[in-house]
């Protein structure tokens, strides 16, 4: 079997192990396990990551204009129809983005065989 990127499975909402199962359930509900080869899907805790990385990329893009718009030489309606239309457009982008990012950040996990962390006590 060949092995797939975890990066273009991940964007694909894909199966990391075989990239031909979807992962989702829902929208962002995981699936149990992949219909095609069984990789366990619920083992991988993706927690906050992928919402923190969507709003940081949001926010790098269309954060600019929030502060354009309201700067510029143009009417008060007009102003108000733009940063209506810029929430909008921001939070469609979040909604589209969320997703991939979940399933990406599955994916780079079950390709690193990523767990939990655990404490090393050493040898005291």
């Amino acid at each position: 079997m060949t092995r797939v990127s975890p990066i273009s499975a991940g964007l694909a909402e894909r199966c990391p192990n075989c990239g031909q199962g979807r992962v989702f359930r829902g929208y962002l509900k995981f699936k149990p396990n992949c219909q095609a080869c069984g990789q366990d899907f619920l083992s991988s805790d993706t927690a906050d990551g992928p919402a923190f990385f969507v709003g940081f990329i949001v926010l790098i893009i269309f954060a600019p204009f929030g502060f354009i718009i309201p700067m510029a030489n143009i009417g008060l309606a007009l102003k108000l129809f733009l940063m209506f239309v810029l929430t909008v457009v921001t939070i469609i982008a979040s909604l589209i983005m969320l997703p991939k990012a979940k399933s990406l950040m599955m994916a780079l996990q079950v390709a690193n065989k990523a767990k939990e962390a655990e404490l090393d006590h050493g040898d005291d």
